[in-house]
């Protein structure tokens, strides 16, 4: 009978694995957007009704690519999402610099809010070192190990002084001002979703520039350092929002 019980409980466990403790809350990040149908996927955040922010390595180069707005599970549709069609992409320049990895999309119509779906605010300091930030993306958080979207995962990383952060660049990578790191052995510090955010008390402070940590999780990541580029977003927005006359409408997936 003993051996019976042992048995049930093994299948049991194996049948239904625990959940990975890094999963976020469901819609805990209504900031969170997920990019995806102009032949890859990855995310960034929304900071206005028209507007994402995003990484270099995550901009779009396809006018079939979709921000799926009010997202957790990539996988089934939750009734809580908004399909856009992405209308333009703006990288900043000079292209493919070492010295900057940014992008903002404009979406073909304006999102609505919801409470799932929300802007978060730009940053209005420079976030210090030894601060507790958190980074949220759709991929994979094991080291060298890649793993398809599906729950939108959460990690909490430390903010990494800029001379440690230097100290662990390999060859190929040079320092730039606009550049902050985060993350350190013994934390979670890997989040393997090209365009991954981070959010310093309650505002973006980073996408993701390299993901150093997803390769030896004793390095930092590095980010973006938005909080040195409230100019130059505020410019392109300026810049290239359009009117609401110009509004194409929404798709679903």
């Amino acid at each position: 009978m003993n051996l019976l019980l042992l048995v049930v409980a093994l299948g049991l466990a194996g049948a239904a694995p625990l959940e990975d403790y890094r999963v976020c809350q469901p819609h805990s990040r209504p900031w969170q957007v997920y990019l995806h149908g102009g032949g890859g996927s990855c995310s960034g955040a929304l900071i206005d009704k028209w507007w994402i922010v995003t990484s270099f390595d995550c901009a779009p180069t396809s006018d079939r690519t979709i921000a799926s707005l009010g997202e957790h599970d990539v996988t089934v549709e939750e009734g809580t999402e908004q399909h856009i069609h992405v209308a333009d992409v703006i990288r900043h320049s000079p292209y493919r610099s070492p010295l900057h990895s940014l992008a903002m999309v404009r979406l073909a119509s304006p999102a609505r809010f919801t409470k799932y779906i929300q802007p978060i605010p730009l940053p209005s300091r420079c976030p210090k070192p030894g601060e507790t930030c958190y980074v949220s993306g759709w991929g994979s958080t094991i080291p060298n190990q890649y793993e398809p979207p599906k729950h939108l995962k959460c990690i909490t990383v430390p903010v990494v002084d800029d001379q440690t952060c230097m100290n662990t660049f390999s060859d190929f990578l040079f320092w730039s001002p606009g550049m902050i790191c985060a993350g350190q052995a013994n934390t979670d510090n890997c989040l393997s979703d090209r365009g991954s955010v981070m959010v310093c008390d309650g505002r973006l402070q980073g996408v993701d520039w390299f993901t150093n940590g997803c390769e030896d999780p004793a390095d930092p990541s590095v980010y973006t350092k938005l909080c040195e580029y409230r100019g130059w977003i505020s410019d392109v927005m300026d810049r290239y929002t359009p009117t609401l006359s110009t509004e194409i409408p929404k798709v679903t997936k």
